[in-house]
């Protein structure tokens, strides 16, 4: 139970002559039960972020996502998670001015009732001050008055601090999130930021000064945190350190044409996370973010990539916290999961049980590429026996079962020698022929003595058909392409070439790979919907302002020579 809060305690900070019945804090009936920053980071792996929530603008229910509801927690719980983060943006929400930066009360009301939801679901939280981060309080900006952002924030942790300070050991609080930094002298000013907010908890009253927090360095990125962090002093909560990591940029966010996560680019995600490691020996740390979306990652691949982030950041004791924004991995109103191995992988490697994993090229400088989440039968070619490779990584095949429930026979629909598994004819003949329809036939499920289990998808594919093949560039607007769809109804990456020769965009993407060089990024360049292939407007702008008619080549799934469209854009 809260007693009557203080006025501001700007006094402490600013050097402003406060009278002394200012600084009064928040007093707590009940009692706290302080844990260390290592419990805390040890008793929340893995995590889940609730994103495009209470961090949507102007306010919740803005973006994608309704306002959340209690079930969300209680089903995130029974999914195995641990804890969530909850992000909170307060741009939109504040009803005064300098100097008190009054919020208002019934945001922080709201905020408050949404960590009780979550504590009331039996998990831990981290809660913070996020899209702020670049709307107000980007130190880094042109012009920026570092003053007033010092003043605001400590503000906002005073209010934030005065209205959750009775809250249980549990909760844990994170300044800002990806604090935009680009020199030494800001990363500085970040540092002070960090003792300003521990200032706003101290001066808020109540647990705070016993309560976990959860520091931040520069653009919550790992090498410039290690190269410009340093803690406050002074102060007596209980800190570890959180990044965020979505590396290699390219596989993550599918960048020109980047459908193949390499041997060298594992190698590289597992230094990163053993490098931060090595800056901060004695601190814990916390992955606040990471994720490779099921939206726009090859299966096999993606998979793969959880298990190494979170295997390594376990061998590490370091915690993860998974970022959903509510299109890539649960649907809270359907309560599924875009893909039920990435999460049996994530929280299986968060346990330290090993995964058995579908195997995938791994060399970035072919022209094709093969993924054992799929086995792919093209129209028109005979049905023959298919294998399959599985890293077992200790592990052995227990059963292999269709969607439905229905277990494959051994010797008769199926062989296995070590981690290779070969379909029969027999069976592919089942769902595959020389002339039937296209598309995803089945999902097997393959069941390993530990770990998750492994999903492989029997698609029958042939190349779409586009509704047409050309058209003249309409500046502003994106252009949508008709598609069949003949497989799986998406592109995997699309080349845009002009018809001088010349790449639209990047030209430095001739030095990688066939399926890569010229090839646009995902999203900002191209984009699918149910029926139509898209070219954003930044694009087909693109083309007007080059002058030159362009090419685009869609690649499809599988990627292999022939499985793709050209379509022109005129000028």
């Amino acid at each position: 139970m809260l007693k009557p809060t203080s006025t501001f305690a700007l006094g402490l900070v600013f050097g402003l002559l406060l009278p002394d019945e200012a600084l009064a804090a928040v007093e707590c009936t009940g009692t706290f039960e302080p844990i260390t920053a290592s419990e805390y980071v040890a008793a929340i792996n893995p995590g889940w972020n609730l994103g495009n929530t209470l961090d949507a603008t102007p306010t919740e229910g803005s973006w994608n996502n309704p306002p959340v509801q209690a079930v969300t927690f209680t089903d995130i719980k029974a999914a195995g998670f641990k804890s969530v983060r909850i992000p909170v943006t307060y741009a939109d929400h504040f009803t005064g001015t300098s100097p008190g930066w009054a919020i208002d009360t019934d945001w922080l009301q709201r905020v408050s009732d949404v960590v009780d939801m979550a504590l009331d679901a039996g998990l831990y939280v981290l809660t913070n001050v996020h899209h702020d981060s670049w709307q107000w309080a980007d130190i880094a900006a042109a012009g920026a008055n570092v003053t007033a952002i010092e003043e605001r924030m400590y503000q906002t942790w005073l209010q934030i601090g005065e209205k959750l300070a009775c809250k249980s050991s549990s909760v844990a609080f994170e300044p800002i999130n990806e604090p935009p930094i680009d020199t030494e002298e800001q990363a500085a000013e970040l540092n002070k930021i960090n003792g300003l907010f521990l200032q706003a908890l101290k001066d808020s009253g109540g647990f705070n000064t016993q309560r976990v927090v959860t520091l931040v360095g520069p653009n919550m990125d790992s090498i410039k945190t290690s190269q410009w962090f340093k803690a406050p002093t002074g102060y007596e909560n209980p800190w570890a350190l959180q990044y965020h990591y979505y590396s290699p940029y390219d596989f993550i966010f599918s960048a020109w044409g980047k459908t193949i996560l390499s041997a060298d680019d594992i190698a590289a995600v597992e230094k990163d996370i053993e490098n931060i490691r090595a800056n901060f020996t004695d601190i814990p740390l916390i992955i606040g973010e990471f994720d490779a979306s099921p939206i726009n990652t090859e299966p096999a691949a993606r998979r793969k990539y959880m298990d190494v982030v979170v295997r390594k950041a376990k061998e590490l004791d370091t915690a993860v916290m998974v970022w959903d924004n509510g299109i890539d991995h649960f649907d809270r109103t359907t309560k599924q999961w875009k893909d039920p191995q990435s999460l049996q992988i994530l929280l299986n490697a968060a346990a330290g049980v090993s995964n058995s994993l579908a195997e995938y090229t791994t060399d970035a400088s072919v022209a094709e590429q093969s993924s054992s989440a799929y086995v792919f039968h093209k129209v028109g070619d005979a049905v023959t026996d298919q294998t399959i490779s599985i890293s077992l990584n200790g592990n052995t095949l227990k059963s292999i079962a269709t969607e439905e429930g229905t277990a494959l026979t051994a010797s008769t629909d199926y062989t296995a020698s070590g981690g290779d598994i070969t379909f029969t004819s027999s069976f592919l003949s089942t769902y595959f022929s020389s002339s039937g329809a296209t598309g995803s036939k089945v999902n097997l499920t393959l069941a390993f003595s530990a770990g998750a289990t492994a999903a492989v998808n029997l698609v029958q594919w042939d190349v779409p058909k586009l509704g047409s093949t050309t058209s003249k560039a309409t500046s502003g607007a994106d252009l949508h392409i008709p598609v069949t769809w003949a497989g799986i109804n998406q592109p995997a990456a699309v080349k845009m070439r002009r018809d001088d020769g010349v790449y639209l965009f990047d030209d430095w993407t001739q030095y990688l790979g066939p399926l890569q060089a010229a090839y646009g990024t995902y999203n900002g360049q191209w984009n699918w919907d149910g029926n139509n292939l898209i070219l954003t407007a930044a694009t087909v702008d693109a083309v007007i302002a080059a002058g030159v008619a362009t090419t685009f080549t869609f690649d499809f799934f599988p990627r292999v020579p022939g499985n793709s469209l050209n379509y022109t854009v005129t000028v």
